[in-house]
């Protein structure tokens, strides 16, 4: 990793480039500070490895095979274990180390050790009123992705583990229902509408061969002939792994989803449509913990709600500064209205379409990959590419994402495109989310952050909301400086993703503080966003079930944004834009308050030279 000069202090690095220009005193405190950020390192990568053994999946995301044919334990007693573990481990930390002998960078790892710790410690406070199951990412959803995407079949023992893991799925989802029972036991259910989406995507997992007569196979089922056809294994030993494969899904699997089924449907008779967080024993007090540990920061539900009222008004300023640019002739609503009825804006809604909005965001985005060494230093090792989503999670997945690479990189990371209706994915917004969720987005600050040296681990896999998303909002208007949204209406669609996340700001704090019901928050997206009403209404079961995740967007981008105005205004000609995001990006994830920090240091020291 290339060292940032201002976190480096004269005699506390090694090696020691002038020896003579230390004192004998400062020699000694220089081997002291040496030996004492040696040891918490050493202990930082034993604390991660114990860990990664508690965990098998994630052991297989980063391309081990250990533990290959275990799914995690994900039981109430296992959860309780692991934040006793890490109260622990904090008190152990703080008891055997001294922060004042640590070189600078170990002291952030220190502080950002302890902050992760303090953040999980607080959310399992009020972990029982988190959802067990959603219908964007629940285990029921999740596991079936992780054997597809994760579990990878290079040999006959691979294939051995996977269906040891398939025999697994009734434990796995089984500690997952029980937690779920006990929630709704005390009082926490989801919304009624929710329900159906659970018991859809569920329904989805067992259709089709073999749990059906049909010709069309069940995704687990599809996955695992193709890998298994892959490996030219004789015809009676690939064979007998089918016919264990087959016992596995129509037994264990289809009995865990059999079950989930029956579960949902209880808890549907008995559901409410009350929508927000405020509904929920010690709701306010939960949905507070949630705002501070997406915006690692202390700002409170009506100040977040304020900011975004503030950034809709400033943004549709801008946005009718455009619709005069292209000559149109109506008020902004009318202007939304066009944007979302015009066929001109959307691909054909069929697989042409389809295969032209991928090559077409692939374009986007190796446009950017070859503008990168103007625009940052340290850039990733990792390639990306871009998918469509998997037919069989179309209908409760996120309309784009991003899931990173490998470890080990032998997987690249992956721009999603959820492409079930083309016509929610709009030509106007194409490039602003290539940018968002690709280059110089997502994979530039996960890529970079997981491959950088010499820090520990906790920290390159480090995931603070706030500035993940922030930085990938900010990265759209990166862009933008460079003149690449040449088309007008694509500017438009800048406009429209980042109005789209402040106007979350507003429909978020609404709906979980100020009681706003599904029906007003999608009528104050349709009255100042231009977003499709599908697009709309997805987004807004989001943040129901979900409470908080949706603000931290917003508050990370203002927050480097204003610490991008900061530096341009303080060093003039001086300021340097690659180096800028390298403050950013080369030291892995942390909280918008380190971030403020570590920025002032890097000013501080350029204004000294």
């Amino acid at each position: 990793m290339r060292k940032l000069s201002f976190l480096i202090a004269l005699c506390m690095t090694a090696p020691i480039i002038l020896p003579s220009a230390c004192s004998p005193k400062q020699q000694s405190r220089t081997v002291l500070v040496e030996t004492e950020s040696a040891r918490l390192n050493t202990w930082f990568a034993k604390r991660f490895e114990e860990e990664l053994a508690r965990s098998p999946m994630s052991q297989t995301a980063f391309g081990q095979k250990t533990n290959y044919d275990r799914l995690d334990d994900i039981s109430q007693l296992a959860l309780d274990e692991t934040t006793t573990l890490q109260q622990i481990w904090l008190d152990e930390m703080r008891r055997d180390f001294d922060i004042d002998r640590l070189d600078a960078q170990t002291k952030l790892s220190f502080k950002l050790y302890e902050f992760a710790a303090e953040d999980k410690l607080a959310s399992h406070a009020y972990a029982e009123k988190d959802y067990v199951f959603q219908h964007m990412n629940g285990p029921h959803s999740d596991l079936p992705s992780f054997m597809i995407n994760q579990h990878k079949i290079e040999n006959a023992d691979d294939a051995k583990a996977y269906i040891a893991r398939l025999n697994a799925f009734s434990q796995f989802l089984g500690q997952a229902q029980d937690r779920a029972e006990a929630q709704f036991e005390n009082g926490v259910s989801l919304p009624k509408f929710v329900y159906e989406k659970l018991s859809q995507t569920s329904r989805n997992i067992i259709d089709g061969a073999p749990f059906t007569q049909s010709q069309t196979d069940s995704p687990l089922w599809a996955d695992f002939k193709a890998k298994l056809a892959a490996l030219d294994l004789p015809d009676n030993q690939s064979a007998s792994l089918l016919k264990d494969a087959d016992a596995a899904l129509r037994g264990p699997v289809q009995q865990a989803y059999t079950s989930l089924l029956s579960m949902f449907e209880i808890h549907s008779l008995q559901a409410s449509d009350d929508d927000g967080a405020w509904k929920l024993p010690e709701g306010e007090a939960y949905y507070a913990a949630r705002l501070k540990h997406y915006t690692t920061t202390d700002l409170s539900a009506e100040d977040i709600h304020q900011i975004g009222l503030d950034e809709v008004a400033r943004i549709q300023a801008q946005m009718r500064g455009i619709m005069a640019q292209v000559g149109f002739d109506g008020d902004l609503n009318a202007f939304f209205e066009f944007l979302r009825t015009d066929p001109q804006f959307t691909y054909s809604n069929d697989d042409a379409g389809r295969r032209a909005y991928i090559e077409d965001a692939t374009t986007i985005i190796d446009d950017m990959k070859s503008r990168l060494d103007s625009l940052f230093i340290t850039q990733p090792k990792a390639d990306m590419f871009v998918k469509r989503v998997e037919p069989y999670r179309e209908d409760t997945a996120f309309g784009a994402f991003y899931d990173q690479p490998s470890i080990d990189g032998t997987r690249p990371g992956i721009y999603y495109i959820n492409l079930k209706d083309v016509t929610e994915q709009p030509k106007y917004l194409q490039q602003a989310l290539a940018y968002h969720e690709g280059i110089p987005g997502h994979h530039m600050q996960i890529a970079i952050g997981m491959e950088l040296e010499d820090l520990p681990k906790f920290r390159t896999f480090g995931r603070h909301t706030a500035y993940i998303e922030g930085w990938a909002l900010y990265a759209e208007s990166v862009p933008a400086e460079l003149g690449l949204y040449t088309d007008p209406y694509s500017d438009f669609g800048r406009l429209s993703m980042e109005i789209f996340r402040a106007a979350r700001l507003v429909v978020d704090t609404g709906i979980h503080t100020k009681k706003w019901t599904r029906e007003e928050a999608v009528q104050y997206y349709l009255d100042n966003i231009p977003n499709p009403e599908g697009d709309i209404r997805a987004e807004i079961d989001r943040y129901i079930v979900w409470p908080g995740q949706a603000t931290a967007y917003k508050i990370g981008m203002l927050k480097i944004q204003e610490l991008k105005k900061t530096a341009e205004d303080r060093l003039g000609n001086d300021f340097n834009i690659s180096e800028f995001h390298d403050v950013i990006l080369a030291n892995g994830s942390v909280p918008l308050a380190v971030l403020e920090r570590l920025v002032d240091d890097w000013i501080e020291s350029k204004e000294k030279n």
